[in-house]
C-alpha cells in the first residue's frame, strides 16, 4: 500500500514535518511494509519560508527583529535563488510570539515584518514572497510600513505615535515619501487566504488572538479608518479585496502601500512540493490540522488536499486535534472521513505536550478500523 501524508502543522504544538512523521509512525505500526510519502505542507503561516527553502534548496538566514509586543525576537528569511527571498510574517509577528498576558491584538505590531523585508532587500532580493498566516496582530500592516520608512499621520498631520490596531482610529493620511527606494523596483507577492477580507478580519479572528467583544469593536473601527486611509493613498477600496484581511489586515497594507500582489496561498506554495503528482500515486491520502470545523472548507490545507486528491479519485482521511461545529461540511469538499486524535478529554497543555504520540496512536486506530472494514466485506454471491 502507498500512502501520501500531506498535513498542516498544529499551531503552537507541532510543525508540519513533525505531524507528517507522527502519522507515518502510526501507519507503519499497522502496515509495516507500506510506502509512506511524507509531504508536509505550509499555508503561509509559521514554517513556510523554511519549507520553501527545503523544497528549493534555498538558504535560511537568521535575522533579529522587533517582535509583536515590541521586544526583540530571533527570526529568519529564506533565500531561494534568482534574487528571490521568502519570509513568514508569523516569524516576526506570529501569535506564538505574543505572551499569554499580552494577547490584545489592538496593541501588537507587524513592525518586525517590515524589518524582515528590509533584510531581504539587503540580501539582493528583487522578488519577495511573504507568507501570511498565524498572526498575532491586527494592525493592517501599518507597523510593517513604518519599519520601511512610511509615516502614518493624524488629522493634524502629526504621526499617530503609537503602534497597533487601536491607534489606527486616529489615522488620516499615509506618507510613503521616505520609504526604502528599493521597494519601487521590487516585486512583492503575499501568499494569502483569499477568503479573509479586511471588512471582517477583526470580528472573525480578533477573538482567536485574545480580543474581547469591546476590543473587537475598537479594532473594527480601526480597520475601517485604515481602509479609508489606504484608499486615499492608492485610489482603491481594499475592504473586500480577496486576501485583504490576511494576517490582521497585513494584506491590505502591503497591497495599498507597496502594490503587492495578493495571491491565493496554495497557488504560490503547494506547487513547489509536487503535491498533485504525489497524490496521484497514493492508495490512501491522510491529511491533518489542529482543528476540523466550519472554517476548514474555506482555504484550509485539509480542504485543498481533499480537492486535489479527488481529481485523481483518491480517498482522503483527515485527523485533527479537535472536531468543531460544521465539520460535516468537509464531506462536501472531498474528505471521506475525519477523526479526532484525543481518546479522552485532556487539558490543552497536556494535549500540546503529547501531540505527536496522540497523532501516532490515532493513525493506528483509524487504519485498524479501515482494515477491519475491508476484511468484513461480504463475499460475492454464488449461483
Amino acid at each position: 500500500m502507498r500512502f501520501t501524508v500531506a498535513p498542516s502543522g498544529f499551531k503552537e504544538s507541532l510543525d508540519a514535518p513533525a505531524v507528517a512523521a507522527a502519522i507515518a509512525r502510526g501507519i507503519r505500526r499497522v502496515v509495516p511494509g507500506a510506502v509512506v510519502d511524507e509531504v508536509p505542507l505550509v499555508d503561509g503561516g509559521e514554517g513556510s519560508a523554511k519549507g520553501l527553502a527545503a523544497a528549493r534548496g534555498g538558504q535560511v538566514v537568521p535575522v533579529t527583529v522587533t517582535g509583536p509586543v515590541g521586544t526583540p525576537v530571533e527570526s529568519h528569511i529564506a533565500l531561494l535563488g534568482e534574487h528571490t527571498a521568502a519570509l513568514d510574517m508569523a516569524a516576526a509577528a506570529g501569535l506564538r510570539l505574543v505572551p499569554g498576558t499580552h494577547r490584545d491584538p489592538g496593541l501588537t505590531t507587524t513592525y518586525g515584518v517590515g524589518e524582515l523585508i528590509t533584510a531581504a532587500l539587503d540580501h539582493g532580493a528583487r522578488t519577495i514572497l511573504i507568507g501570511c498566516g498565524d498572526s498575532g496582530t491586527c494592525d493592517g500592516g501599518a507597523g510593517a510600513l513604518e519599519a520601511l520608512g512610511a509615516r502614518i499621520l493624524d488629522a493634524d498631520a502629526q504621526p499617530i505615535g503609537r503602534r497597533g490596531g487601536y491607534a489606527l482610529r486616529s489615522a488620516a493620511k499615509l506618507d510613503t515619501s521616505a520609504m526604502d527606494p528599493r521597494l519601487a523596483r521590487t516585486e512583492i507577492v503575499a501568499a494569502v487566504n483569499p477568503h479573509n477580507l479586511l471588512t471582517s478580519v477583526a470580528a472573525v479572528f480578533g477573538p482567536q488572538k485574545g480580543a474581547t467583544p469591546p476590543q473587537v469593536d475598537a479594532l473594527s473601527d480601526g480597520m475601517d479608518r485604515w481602509a479609508g486611509v489606504l484608499a486615499g493613498h492608492c485610489g482603491l477600496d481594499l475592504r473586500t479585496l480577496p486576501g485583504s484581511g490576511a494576517s490582521g489586515g497585513l494584506g491590505a497594507g502591503l497591497a495599498g502601500a507597496l502594490g503587492a500582489a495578493l495571491t491565493p496561498r496554495f497557488d504560490v506554495l503547494l506547487d513547489h512540493t509536487g503535491l498533485d503528482a504525489r497524490l496521484a500515486e497514493a492508495d490512501l491520502v491522510i491529511t491533518a490540522e489542529g482543528a476540523i470545523d466550519h472554517q476548514t472548507p474555506h482555504g484550509k490545507i485539509p480542504a485543498e488536499v481533499a480537492v486535489r486528491a479527488k481529481r485523481h479519485g483518491k480517498p482522503v482521511i483527515a485527523l485533527a486535534g479537535t472536531i468543531g461545529d460544521g465539520a460535516r461540511h468537509t464531506y462536501d469538499i472531498g474528505i471521506d472521513a475525519y477523526a479526532g486524535i484525543l481518546p479522552a478529554p485532556v487539558a490543552l497543555a497536556e494535549a500540546i505536550d503529547h501531540a505527536a504520540e496522540l497523532l501516532t496512536d490515532a493513525t493506528e486506530r483509524t487504519l485498524r478500523l479501515i482494515l477491519l472494514g475491508a476484511a468484513m466485506r461480504p463475499a460475492p454471491c454464488r449461483e
